[in-house]
């Protein structure tokens, strides 16, 4: 296929690259996933992966007509590292890939090996300019609205000025997708005082501070990550995945010890009765697939990596999200909001 930089369509009009071999429950309820996007929401997807499974699953929703299917020859295992990518060059997730390179879809959507996600969309979108290294980010469940937090696995190990860059790619995904004007920036660290942290959250805080363009409201400890106390939480990958993956284990959690003390009694089973209506909105809410699965901003192009143990549901959300972040022009935002942040600034 020829390569070229020049889109051939909007953005809006383009429609998803869809990997429908990543996942634990591909390719079946990627495909549902597909259908329930294209027919609930309007969307265009491409399916891309192998023709024959993925032309069986679609004719048992009779979809055949509606989804166009893009071959590829190849599929990430769910235990594929990064190293996949090299090996795979013809794997379903560097076709979809390589169709937003060349114009032909505005995002790639895919519930595969993170870590394949991340070294191929790296190796066939390639970084923005000035990106020092692309990072995850995840939105989580605060109200009023959701807050953001990256990195939440890319990159273990960074230096203070990267965890600035992971600001601005934070801060334009919250303008984008969230409509937030301003996005107050908080650093995760061990307390709330500029001193607390190691010398990488020390120096960070240092440079946050004086970084134009960034709304820097200080340190931020881990019990405020679920508190709304700001719009956009900046870590490593390390840190960042340690504790999102708390935060989900804590949520399941709470929700089967519920589960079972309503079970306990007759009372319990009707005072659960009475707050069945909230105790639904509340679960539905910290569902993680609800929200569409993570980010991996400062390519190229929109990657979103949903849930690996996604269904239907999940992969649907995670279509409308990459949509939106494209629609909005997530990309541009990042360029525009990195090169204002090399600019020389006056001092009166």
């Amino acid at each position: 296929m020829p390569d070229t930089d020049a889109p051939r369509a909007t953005p809006a009009a383009m429609p998803i690259a869809l990997d429908a071999m990543g996942g634990d429950h591909a390719p079946d309820e990627i495909v549902a996933g597909a259908v329930q996007a294209v027919r609930e929401h309007g969307i265009g997807v491409l399916l891309v992966g192998e023709p024959r499974p993925l032309h069986e699953a679609l004719s048992l929703h009779g979809a055949s007509a509606e989804i166009p299917i893009i071959r590829a020859e190849e599929a990430l295992a769910m235990d594929e590292g990064a190293l996949a990518s090299l090996r795979r060059p013809r794997s379903s997730i560097a076709v979809a890939c390589h169709l937003v390179r060349r114009g032909d879809a505005s995002a790639v959507v895919s519930a595969g090996s993170t870590a394949g996600i991340v070294a191929t969309g790296k190796l066939r979108l390639r970084s923005q300019q000035g990106v020092l290294r692309p990072a995850i980010a995840v939105a989580l469940p605060t109200l009023p609205t959701p807050t953001i937090l990256l990195d939440a696995g890319a990159n273990a190990e960074v230096k203070p000025e990267t965890l600035v860059q992971f600001a601005h790619l934070g801060a334009a995904y919250a303008e984008t997708a969230l409509r937030i004007e301003n996005p107050r920036v908080g650093l995760l660290t061990i307390g709330s005082e500029p001193e607390k942290g190691n010398k990488l959250v020390k120096r960070a805080h240092e440079l946050l501070s004086a970084a134009p363009g960034l709304n820097f409201v200080g340190n931020i400890e881990g019990h405020d990550l679920l508190t709304g106390v700001v719009d956009v939480i900046v870590t490593d990958g390390f840190t960042g995945n340690v504790a999102l993956k708390t935060m989900e284990g804590s949520v399941r959690y709470a929700f089967s010890e519920l589960r079972e003390t309503i079970q306990e009694s007759r009372t319990a089973r009707i005072g659960g009765l009475l707050q069945r209506k909230r105790i639904r909105q509340l679960h539905q809410r910290l569902d993680p697939e609800v929200h569409g699965g993570a980010v991996l901003l400062g390519l190229n192009g929109t990657v979103v990596i949903a849930h690996g143990a996604s269904q239907a549901k999940g992969v649907s959300a995670a279509c409308v999200l990459a949509t939106e972040l494209a629609r909005h022009g997530v990309v541009n935002r990042i360029g525009e909001r990195l090169a204002a942040s090399h600019r020389p600034h006056r001092l009166w």
